[in-house]
């Protein structure tokens, strides 16, 4: 019996990975009511089986994956049909537009003053007229754009145009040279080789090595280097 509750754990473990898998990357604020709805039902159908050995395997995971194809599916739909985006997701609400809240849309939705308050904190504002616009998405999350006046100033605000900045390539990761990211910025081994001589380390010494769009070489050396008092 309680081999049977371990390899049960495992596959139901498993599954539940597989089937969330299948779902997507959305993280868990940015599922739609469907989504948060399938993914509960899983949890909760996921535990039968485990707290009731007399309930075959298979009818915990057959569930789940008609959840997940279930869910697969609306997704689909979704994607196709504008009509129903609008009745399965909802839409965003302006609750605050051109400086003055929208009392009419606060109330449809629920949502009082303490709740807009505490999301426009969260965005680092504190007085609400600095707000221009504020939309609350089908997320439950809260957009939103300020005043030009208050808005913090940019290079174009200043006739400027800094050069554009590309993702820092990781080239050591744990100790392993990514070559293929040396070859995509130009680079060669040979050329890293030398960077790291001149601060006498060797690539099983760093834990994370990265280039930026100037050349300049990013390094973080392991705890057990910079303990040994080498770093």
């Amino acid at each position: 019996m309680f081999l049977n509750v371990i390899i049960r754990t495992i596959v139901i473990y498993i599954t539940v990975l597989v089937v969330m898998r299948l779902m997507g990357k959305r993280e868990v604020g940015q599922l739609s009511t469907f989504d948060l709805v399938v993914a509960i039902m899983i949890a909760e159908i996921a535990v039968f089986p485990m707290e009731d050995l007399s309930i075959p395997l298979y009818m915990g995971l057959i569930p789940m994956f008609i959840l997940a194809g279930m869910e697969i599916l609306i997704a689909y739909i979704v994607l196709r049909s504008r009509f129903l985006r609008g009745i399965i997701e909802g839409s965003p609400s302006v609750l605050i537009s051109g400086g003055k809240i929208i009392e009419r849309e606060m109330r449809k939705q629920r949502y009082n003053i303490n709740d807009l308050l505490g999301q426009l904190r969260e965005h680092k504002i504190f007085n609400v007229a600095d707000v221009e616009y504020a939309i609350l998405e089908t997320s439950g999350k809260l957009s939103v754009i300020t005043k030009p006046s208050k808005r913090p100033v940019i290079p174009a605000d200043m006739g400027l145009s800094p050069p554009v900045e590309t993702i820092p390539a990781p080239i050591i990761l744990d100790g392993e040279v990514i070559e293929k990211n040396l070859y995509s910025q130009g680079l060669s081994p040979e050329w890293l080789k030398d960077k790291l001589q001149q601060h006498n380390l060797q690539p099983q010494d760093i834990l994370f090595a990265s280039l930026d769009s100037e050349g300049k070489l990013y390094i973080s050396e392991k705890e057990k280097k910079k303990a040994s008092g080498k770093s």
